[in-house]
């Protein structure tokens, strides 16, 4: 006389061979629901299913459903991220970024706007300006400041007063402190062209700079 396991195996060998082909071969709560109730039917009479064995076969049923209805949750989870992030992406393009770099998009005609990270106070601030081949050709003279993030303004000339091209340019800043001269981080500005989705986070693409993450950006403008 067969027993409730070789009846419970059974059922489920042939459940699996049926669905071997089948690129998902994981039971869902109706399948498991089924052979709980096959089960039960062809339980032996006279050694019938303990309460306990069925109270635990009710316990792994309550666990695959609550199992399902996460899954299901966190596929509505992961929606709503990718679309709230391709909302922010489209919201990115056109608009100008700050970003820890040394080297910018300059539309010479207008004056350029960035700034310096200084860790202390210094007497002598400054910052060279290479054009695209690396020919220094500016200096900004800021003389001594404070210690903080520090602005500065170059007017797109050579050092001679002559108007410079547009295009990719250098900024090298430096100061004097602690006796020697040390080289500083530019924050300077850039357009985004267009954003990459997918993978943890944004992917910005500037203009004549390449890409770079979103966590990058220390300031979104206009």
């Amino acid at each position: 006389m067969s027993t409730v396991g070789d009846v419970s195996g059974s059922l489920l060998d042939q459940y699996q061979i049926k669905n071997q082909s089948s690129a998902n071969k994981e039971l869902g709560k109706n399948e498991f629901l089924n052979l709980l109730v096959a089960q039960l039917n062809n339980q032996n009479p006279l050694e019938p299913q303990g309460n306990g064995e069925f109270i635990a076969q009710l316990a792994q049923f309550s666990q695959v459903e609550g199992i399902e209805k996460l899954n299901t949750s966190m596929g509505s989870l992961l929606s709503g991220y990718q679309s709230s992030q391709a909302l922010q992406a489209s919201s990115m393009v056109g608009r100008k970024v700050i970003i820890p770099t040394d080297k910018a998009v300059v539309d010479t005609s207008e004056s350029f706007k960035a700034s310096l990270l200084l860790p202390t106070s210094s007497s002598n601030v400054y910052v060279n300006v290479y054009d695209r081949a690396g020919t220094a050709v500016s200096r900004i003279n800021m003389g001594e400041q404070a210690a903080g993030n520090v602005s500065f303004i170059w007017d797109g000339k050579d050092a001679s007063g002559n108007l410079l091209p547009p295009g990719t340019y250098k900024f090298e800043a430096q100061a004097s402190y602690q006796g020697e001269t040390k080289g500083l981080q530019t924050m300077l500005p850039a357009n985004v062209d267009s954003v990459t989705l997918g993978g943890s986070e944004l992917m910005l693409n500037l203009a004549g700079l390449g890409t770079v993450p979103l966590s990058q950006v220390q300031v979104i403008g206009q």
